[in-house]
């Protein structure tokens, strides 16, 4: 919404405006239909070494909303099911504890890996052992180290966690841990410092990547269990600057533990 608001007020102020923004500028390279679009269908790219690029600019596909009514932002995709999703002692005494308005988005600190990617666009880009993802919401970034480190045995506890990833086959799997306990995992659930989530991208052709997340914490939770997430490429456009505490209105607002 905010993203589309945005383009209105740039259209509204005329095309010199919008260039300036990059918000509908070319891309190179990408493989287009006789009447200019983007060929989406077209087959992934590809590194000198055969694996598929994940490079771009992508949006969540809209799902449809189910037994779930109207879905927030940061549960779109495929959710598993509530009664799949169950707590521990322990975990039930995490969620005691943070019952409350505890959303962090809501105070401008990180979300977590689903919501991040499902709430507004992000923009993949690989470089020699890298891979650095951009989310357009809160203007952050995260890395994923493709050198063959291993992952640290002590790290200081992060918003996002520390993220190793290697190819299975056309698959990229990401491992990460070292989460600090303050943010929530999707359906609004708690979770502990054991936290370890496993991503596994594939990029099924030039428009479409899913992401699957395996969530596993056995502090919080009897089993792990995951969720699903469609994107489409958007070429022709850029990131926008978002600066979450700019004109920020909601904290004054929030009650409980979890502010």
């Amino acid at each position: 919404m905010i993203r589309l608001f945005l383009v209105l007020v740039l259209t509204a102020w005329g095309s010199a405006v919008a260039a300036a923004q990059w918000l509908n500028y070319p891309a190179p390279g990408i493989p287009r239909l006789p009447d200019g679009k983007p060929n989406l269908s077209a087959p992934a790219p590809r590194s000198p070494d055969g694996k598929p690029v994940l490079d771009g600019i992508w949006f969540i596909d809209e799902t449809p909303l189910g037994e779930y009514g109207e879905r927030p932002v940061a549960l779109r995709g495929t959710m598993p099911k509530p009664e799949d999703v169950i707590l521990t002692p322990e975990g039930e005494a995490i969620r005691r504890a943070r019952k409350g308005n505890s959303f962090p988005g809501a105070a401008c600190l990180p979300l977590n890996l689903p919501a991040l990617a499902a709430a507004q666009p992000f923009k993949i880009f690989s470089n020699s052992g890298v891979v650095v993802i951009l989310y357009e919401v809160q203007s952050t970034y995260r890395q994923i180290f493709m050198d063959n480190r291993p992952l640290p045995s002590d790290p200081n506890p992060a918003w996002k966690g520390y993220s190793v990833g290697n190819w299975d086959g056309d698959t990229l799997v990401v491992d990460t841990t070292g989460f600090n306990d303050r943010v929530g995992i999707p359906l609004g659930g708690p979770h502990s410092d054991a936290l370890h989530i496993i991503e596994r991208f594939r990029r099924r052709d030039l428009g479409h990547l899913e992401i699957e997340y395996t969530i596993d914490d056995p502090k919080a939770y009897v089993k792990p269990f995951t969720v699903k997430q469609a994107h489409h490429l958007t070429p022709d456009t850029e990131l926008l600057e978002y600066i979450c505490s700019e004109n920020e209105k909601d904290l004054k607002h929030m009650v409980g533990p979890g502010k």
